[in-house]
């Protein structure tokens, strides 16, 4: 597996969303490792990922990759942030190992039980086909990205600087469906209600997010009364690309809040853990 591993310090796992370049993530992934060590990696399906992917295993194919990023890293324990479609995958993860996941950060993630809107099942029709008219589409960000980068000049760059990363590590229609495709059928409600590692849910401000609407990302506090949330001011689904310093900061904020608790926790409380988890 190609592993990006930068910087040093507490170790986070981030994992990608729905497109699976870890390259989309750059600019947190810069932010963060000037704080903690960063592990990072694309999709299994992703050919630059050079990962064995079974499709038969399906959404845990995701899942065990996490594991096994740790594992080439060396790393046993670590924090685990899922973007979008990876925050379902980061959930999982927390909820089947959570000896190895130390806390658990949720970006704008898809909530158990999501399933495609009229628009996405409209691009599922064939995904290659409607790839130009996704791409125009996705014109309606450009709202958000002036949101956070205040000034004409200053989003338009912003904007030429986002499309250019995204363009030279172009995503891939027919495997952006087939993850939709995976999660049909897919049950996790009852495990993921098992998870109760520190947990931090970010989401950027509803009227600007126009990817997973922010009331499903909320979802997660309804099944986790442990879990904090936080809104990341000015930004809507990217925030961790345009407001990166800032997400890196409230990150590095929770995990050392959280280490502090777990450091401070007593025998009993330990124990009380182990029994829910």
């Amino acid at each position: 597996m190609h592993l990006i591993d930068v910087g040093s310090g507490p170790p986070i796992v981030l994992v990608p969303g729905i497109q699976g370049r870890w390259e989309w993530m750059k600019p947190a992934v810069g932010a963060l490792a000037r704080r903690c060590r960063v592990i990072t990696f694309s999709l299994a399906d992703e050919p630059s990922c050079d990962a064995a992917f079974d499709a038969g295993t399906g959404f845990s194919c995701y899942v065990d990759q996490i594991a096994e990023a740790m594992d080439s890293a060396g790393v046993h324990r670590a924090a685990i942030c899922g973007v979008s479609y990876g925050g379902l995958i980061a959930a999982a993860f927390a909820a089947r190992h959570p000896e190895r996941t130390s806390a658990l950060l949720l970006v704008s993630a898809l909530p158990p039980g999501w399933a495609p809107d009229e628009r996405v099942n409209f691009y599922l029709r064939a995904p290659r086909l409607l790839t130009p008219l996704f791409m125009i589409a996705a014109l309606r960000m450009y709202r958000e990205i002036a949101a956070a980068t205040p000034g004409v000049l200053n989003g338009l760059a912003a904007a030429r600087r986002h499309g250019w990363n995204v363009l030279t590590h172009m995503f891939s229609p027919a495997r952006m469906a087939r993850r939709v495709t995976l999660l049909r059928g897919l049950t996790v409600q009852d495990e993921l209600s098992l998870v109760h590692v520190p947990t931090l849910v970010m989401t950027g401000e509803p009227r600007l997010d126009r990817v997973v609407p922010v009331s499903r990302t909320m979802e997660y506090l309804h099944l986790w009364p442990h879990a904090q949330h936080i809104v990341l001011p000015r930004t809507g689904h990217l925030g961790l690309i345009t407001r990166s310093d800032e997400f890196a900061k409230f990150v590095t904020t929770f995990l050392d809040t959280a280490s502090k608790e777990q450091a401070d926790a007593t025998p009993a409380d330990r124990q009380q853990r182990r029994r829910v988890v």
